[in-house]
């Protein structure tokens, strides 16, 4: 039995990877102590008849970020982490992106004293890599990866992208010194091809951006890619896969041996692309890139996501404004291709994958917590982060299940003025949210304060995904 520790949660249903444990949880100086019976404490907490689980880990975000077009999001480090927080997440990995001509030493330099002086949750950074010809960019990147940023992100479209060549030697670089590497596939000469058809028919309407962005875009990129991890035997993850196509490749390799992981995103799970069919501009709202599908390819995702051929789900959270700073820069009528890509989703991810699949049932609890918090954590090196054990941090969330929230039209903490899920019902809210043993959100209230956040060393990647079991439990 735990005694004279900072904090005990009683009586709640505790989510381990083992399977749920009705029980207290003690916690002291930060970490998890004790999963049982528990004595005397500062501070006692009920959790009877509510959920115990990790703090949601989002691996995929754009946190006060350029993007390819030469735009800044709307978030700041700040405003994203304590929209963050208020949903459950309490880890992120955002992206420090070169921008041309930049050693990746400056690069990271600059994002860490970004996120230093505003985040309010834990954070790590992928290496967004766009310019290879820079000097002592091999020895750069080996640095960088030895000194704990053990994940890289590359993009085969945009003015970003790298060529094959280009991307089989970053492989070479990951393999050698031991970094995943992240990978935006869609072909990007198929996209150029169906954009420059749309644009002179002039169906450059924000439901024509489905159209230019074809689902044999991602199909032909997603297959690629899982035959370069193979030949180099050099693990990826393939992100925010939006077709069951995509999907299918992805089980293929798997079963091959190919060390592959991908990941899809709620707005994939939830959404059509008749979202995009709106009056005027409003469809703009929901642009993303891939963009959303069809029904049966949610299925498809959904099948992909509970036998483990996807391996988690992250919010590729891509702020903009609905204004002339963020969707509407171009102008007042701009076209598809003139609109930023990209919705908010940080504070969203945890409420709506819980809402299906704790409330719904749609897998159950252990496999909710398996997808949002330990499955990223796990995969990504965060050793301390993610599940509910003795010695991990004490990143706690407590659910109540039977609270139900609409989300409304601008109710969110983040900096976007808009939520892309505005009318929908959630059922299950995070109640209490914990990072480190410190309290950052009680009944709505925040409690957080910037800098609070610690970066995340990443000494080693915990896992080769041979190693990483397929299929969840339904407990």
């Amino acid at each position: 039995m735990a005694s004279n520790v900072d904090l005990v949660i009683h009586d709640g249903r505790v989510v381990t990877p083992q399977g749920i444990v009705e029980s207290d949880l003690a916690v002291d100086h930060g970490r998890i102590v004790a999963i049982g019976p528990a004595g005397g404490a500062t501070k006692h907490i009920s959790a009877e008849g509510k959920w115990v689980m990790p703090g949601g880990v989002d691996p995929h975000a754009h946190i006060e970020q350029m993007s390819g077009m030469g735009q800044w999001n709307a978030d700041t480090f700040e405003t994203a982490t304590k929209s963050a927080a208020m949903g459950g997440t309490t880890s992120v990995i955002s992206f420090a992106a070169q921008a041309k001509g930049q050693r990746l030493s400056d690069t990271v330099s600059d994002y860490a004293v970004r996120a230093k002086r505003g985040a309010m949750i834990d954070y790590a950074f992928h290496i967004t890599l766009t310019d290879t010809e820079v000097k002592g960019f091999a020895e750069d990147l080996a640095t960088l990866i030895d000194g704990g940023h053990r994940s890289l992100k590359v993009f085969t479209t945009y003015n970003i992208q790298l060529n094959d060549a280009q991307l089989l030697n970053i492989f070479r670089h990951a393999r050698d010194d031991g970094a995943l590497v992240c990978v935006h596939a869609e072909n990007d000469a198929i996209i150029a091809q169906a954009k420059k058809a749309l644009i002179e028919a002039g169906h450059v309407k924000p439901l024509d951006h489905a159209k230019s962005r074809p689902r044999v875009a991602e199909i032909e990129a997603v297959e690629r890619i899982c035959r370069f991890a193979e030949y180099l035997d050099q693990p990826v993850m393939l992100f925010h896969i939006s077709t069951k196509e995509g999907a299918d490749a992805i089980r293929a390799a798997r079963a091959r041996g190919a060390p592959v992981w991908a990941e899809t995103c709620p707005h994939y799970l939830f959404m059509t692309e008749d979202i995009l069919d709106k009056p005027g501009l409003e469809g703009a709202k929901w642009m993303c890139s891939p963009p959303q599908r069809t029904a049966d390819d949610q299925q498809a995702l959904w099948d992909a996501l509970l036998e483990g051929t996807l391996s988690l789900v992250s919010s590729d959270h891509a702020p903009y404004r609905f204004d002339e700073t963020g969707k509407l820069s171009a102008g007042p009528n701009p076209g598809f291709h003139q609109i930023a890509n990209g919705l908010p989703g940080l504070e969203t991810r945890l409420p709506l994958m819980f809402d299906a699949m704790v409330t719904q049932g749609r897998g159950g609890p252990v496999a909710f917590a398996e997808l949002t918090a330990h499955a990223p954590a796990r995969i990504y090196g965060l050793l301390h982060k993610g599940r509910i054990a003795e010695g991990m941090d004490a990143d706690i969330v407590i659910w109540d299940p039977d609270k139900s929230v609409i989300y409304g039209g601008n109710d969110l903490h983040d900096n976007v003025g808009y939520n892309p899920w505005e009318g929908r019902t959630v059922t299950g809210w995070p109640e209490y949210v914990f990072l480190r043993g410190q309290m950052l959100v009680k009944n709505g209230r925040f409690f957080g304060a910037p800098g609070n956040g610690q970066w995340i060393d990443r000494p080693e990647l915990a896992t080769h995904p041979r190693q990483h079991a397929m299929g969840l439990s339904t407990q």
